[in-house]
């Protein structure tokens, strides 16, 4: 029961984290690490173990989804260079270095542990990312690249890790047959993906009730990691492709199920990322009173290690920049850009359940080589990279002058929406509707047609009385803004795929004519 209290007091303590967090212009997640921390310092305060084998299949696949949601294929096609160089290459180099650091540093861990280290270290986490950017006005393309590395680097530093855990065990080194099997688990995982998304098409379409679709959602995550899993492929990228099929597939007339399904999605996301940071918060307290004073022989190895991480990051970056300026699509562009995607590498839950996934021993009763140092260099590395970006990214982004007005995106957004009103005004004037209805009723159309360009730019609904809906006449309004939407929906769709679109803000038109949609009158 103490168990069941500390998660309820948790998903609550997250909901006023929230709050505080909004007024204090802070981070949540930040906030409830914190928080949960300082519970631990009370006395009597209740014990909580989790298995480390749960922590991932857990938390996992809904945070991923739920970022994933946010995306779409058109975004990933645009942006695959950067994603390769920071998702995959970024954590090979990353884990790298930590390893070449902690097997000159740590006496006896051998470099399979080493590797082990540096894999636990190495990928940033998406939902840490989102929940600090998305407060300071960074501009959208840099949360894109942030939430995209985030939500593939953990499959390549999950398979490294996994790959230097059973060589330490076995006795045996870290072999190229690694990149073989990340290879393999990402194609098979891929695979995985685009079925389960065929298949949850398939339940949503034999399913009327409009919650039970979105409640389907919250299940495949879960059976899509597992499924993975059990196949010896990557969960990570299992959920990802899962969720952008599920993007891929949606229809224009299922707006009110994509809205009801954004609003079930943003209210898990919020409190199982609170719940996952207020167990950090608790397992890295464990951490500190289970080493006791020797914890005070590991700060400077941590400190060494945390410096490492921020240094290679940002060097990377810096190479990146300097070929970005010969090739499109590819960020970071700037020093600015540079040092802010340097700034928001903050590591989270990944980090903790790898290094928490240790095993205690070796096969021959012996201690696992240097397991003590890994885990408290671990936190510490989560602790630098979460906490101190998190409290002060607001203050770097107002001295460098970074934040975006959105000119360049509305810009873009309303070549868009020009293009999605001419679609519904095209659709219309080749319907047969329009040529059975009187004068006054055409007018009322154009009308509501020449409004449909501001309100997709500015993302308001209608602002009309029950009164003045009834008057406009219901059945007429829903036929004729459902033809008329529908068309603007599959003009935008087709322009997002065409070279030169900005697909980030293409998503944006999108669920602004969902939104348009959902005001129609009943």
């Amino acid at each position: 029961m103490d168990q069941l209290a500390l998660i309820i007091g948790l998903l609550l303590a997250t909901v006023v984290a929230v709050g505080l967090g909004d007024r204090l212009r802070l981070p949540y997640p930040v906030l409830m690490l914190l928080l949960a921390v300082a519970l631990t310092f009370i006395p009597g305060f209740p014990e909580f173990e989790i298995s480390p084998d749960l922590i991932l299949p857990i938390f996992l696949p809904p945070l991923l989804f739920a970022t994933a949601q946010k995306s779409s294929w058109a975004v990933f096609r645009v942006r695959w260079r950067t994603l390769l160089l920071m998702a995959v290459a970024l954590v090979v180099v990353s884990t790298a270095t930590v390893a070449g650091a902690a097997w000159l540093m740590i006496p006896g861990i051998g470099i399979p542990a080493a590797i082990a280290l540096g894999a636990m270290v190495a990928p940033p986490d998406p939902v840490a990312v989102e929940s600090v950017a998305g407060r300071v006005h960074m501009p959208r393309r840099l949360i894109t690249v942030l939430q995209s590395e985030g939500l593939f680097n953990d499959a390549a530093a999950i398979v490294i890790f996994q790959a230097a855990v059973a060589a330490t065990v076995s006795g045996s080194e870290v072999g190229p047959n690694v990149i073989l099997q990340f290879v393999v688990g990402a194609a098979l995982a891929i695979l995985i993906g685009i079925a389960m998304g065929w298949v949850t098409k398939v339940i949503t379409k034999l399913v009327t009730s409009m919650v039970a679709r979105s409640a389907v959602t919250l299940v495949v995550p879960f059976a899509a990691y597992i499924l993975a899993e059990e196949l010896h492929a990557s969960g990570v990228v299992a959920v990802v492709v899962t969720a952008l099929e599920l993007q891929r597939h949606t229809r224009p007339q299922d707006a009110a199920e994509r809205i009801t399904r954004t609003a079930f999605w943003d209210v898990v996301e919020l409190l199982a990322t609170g719940l996952a940071f207020g167990l950090v918060g608790l397992e890295i307290r464990h951490v500190i009173r289970d080493e006791g004073t020797a914890i005070f022989g590991m700060i400077g190895m941590a400190v060494v290690i945390c410096v490492l991480v921020f240094v290679v990051r940002f060097l990377w970056l810096g190479l990146l920049s300097l070929t970005a300026r010969r090739r499109r699509n590819l960020l970071p562009t700037s020093p600015k850009e540079v040092l802010i995607l340097t700034w928001c590498g903050m590591r989270g839950l990944a980090t903790l359940a790898l290094a928490l996934a240790l095993p205690m021993t070796l096969p021959d009763g012996s201690d696992f080589p240097a397991r003590h140092e890994i885990l408290v260099i671990a936190c510490a590395v989560l602790l630098a990279t979460l906490v101190l970006p998190g409290l002060t990214l607001p203050w770097l982004m107002r001295v460098l002058k970074a934040t975006e007005d959105g000119s360049h995106e509305q810009d873009a957004a309303r070549v868009l929406a020009r293009r999605a009103q001419s679609a519904a005004v095209a659709a219309l004037k080749d319907h047969d509707l329009m040529k059975e209805l009187p004068a006054e009723k055409v007018a009322l159309i154009k009308e509501k047609m020449r409004r449909l360009h501001a309100e997709l730019l500015d993302g308001t609904l209608q602002n009309e009385t029950t009164a003045e809906k009834r008057k406009r006449g219901r059945e007429l309004s829903i036929a004729v803004q459902t033809i008329a939407l529908d068309a603007a929906r599959q003009e935008v769709v087709s322009a997002r795929n065409e070279p030169g679109t900005d697909p980030e803000v293409a998503d944006r038109v999108l669920r602004q004519l969902d939104l348009r949609t959902m005001s129609m009158p009943e």
